[in-house]
């Protein structure tokens, strides 16, 4: 395509993410390349500099530059990889007309990124809805965190899951085995969180308040059993979405989550570790409790991963023994 492009963002597509935004109207923008252009200033909204996670509203106008070899693709001709779309609907908890619910694998990330071919948002083209449109993320989950991931298949759903969980109406509930057992068994943690460049890439950190991209984090949890004082599982419920914050947040407390590659390290080990232990992040979205369109709740609960329910049946902890709907770390927190 020749030549830059204004265009108006539609009513259905209120409040949705720029980054989305573009992967609907440019499927073949690679997200890497869209970042690169967001920096230059070469597109813009309303004239003005955005990034890749800002919300657009309906009316706005939405500069994109020549584009060169990455041509438009009409959304009523979507690329379809059979073996992509068998592998999303094994992973289905939920369907109805609007969303899917995936339990997402660990080590699967969500959204490509620098050196990620293989993520959840490539292959959803290869679900399209009645109209030919890709299903669309309205929320995210670590690379190696498993569990519930929602996707809306319509412009309209995915706006008013965008405004659910923004609204902080959604609620999230994780499990969790972290080294160590958190003191108090149950809490409530708030603190700001920035990031911080390090060797590995990126982390979150604590800051103080006022610290220059500090964001307000806050979580219940809830120790819901403990093996010999050296393992615990536990219940997460974030009330703010920030990047990694379940993971600081038990780093914070002294406890950090079992092989966490970030935010752990073999310094906290002062026992020998089972070697029957299940090997990842064990952080799993355990339950989404979200209110549909229709007005009904969706209730949905996820399996636990492999390596997870190695490690319970080692740790001694069993998951069928606790409804998780009766369990909230928030209760008397």
């Amino acid at each position: 395509m020749s030549g830059v492009q204004l265009r108006e963002v539609a009513a259905d597509e209120d409040g949705m993410r720029l980054d989305r935004w573009f992967s609907v109207h440019f499927p073949d923008l690679s997200f890497g390349r869209l970042q690169k252009l967001l920096r230059s200033g070469q597109v813009r909204v309303d004239s003005g500099r955005v990034a890749t996670n800002a919300r657009l509203v309906a009316g706005q106008t939405v500069r994109v530059p020549p584009l060169g070899d990455a041509p438009v693709r009409s959304p009523d001709a979507p690329r379809i990889n059979q073996k992509d779309a068998d592998f999303l609907r094994d992973l289905i908890l939920y369907e109805d007309d609007e969303v899917y619910v995936f339990n997402k694998p660990h080590g699967l990330a969500v959204q490509g990124g620098s050196g990620t071919k293989r993520h959840i948002d490539g292959m959803l083209k290869s679900l399209p809805n009645k109209k030919g449109e890709p299903p669309r993320l309205v929320h995210r989950l670590d690379r190696d965190t498993s569990g519930c991931l929602l996707v809306a298949k319509t412009r309209a759903a995915a706006s008013h899951f965008g405004t659910v969980f923004r609204s902080r109406s959604a609620r999230k509930i994780y499990w969790a085995i972290t080294i160590g057992v958190p003191h108090p068994r149950q809490g409530r943690i708030s603190c700001f969180l920035a990031r911080q460049s390090t060797q590995d890439g990126e982390q979150m950190v604590v800051v103080e308040n006022g610290t220059e991209g500090a964001q307000h984090s806050v979580s219940y949890y809830s120790v819901t059993e403990s093996a010999a004082n050296q393992f615990a599982w536990v219940t997460l419920k974030p009330v703010t979405g920030r990047t990694h914050q379940l993971r600081v947040h038990m780093m914070e407390l002294g406890t950090p989550i079992l092989d966490d590659p970030r935010y752990n390290t073999l310094e906290n080990w002062n026992f020998e570790r089972p070697e029957e232990l299940g090997n990842g992040l064990h952080l799993h979205a355990r339950r989404l409790a979200i209110p549909l369109r229709s007005g009904k709740r969706l209730d949905i609960t996820a399996p636990l991963p492999p390596h997870m329910k190695a490690s319970f049946e080692t740790l001694g902890f069993d998951a069928n023994q606790y409804d998780v709907q009766d369990v909230d770390p928030e209760d008397d927190a």
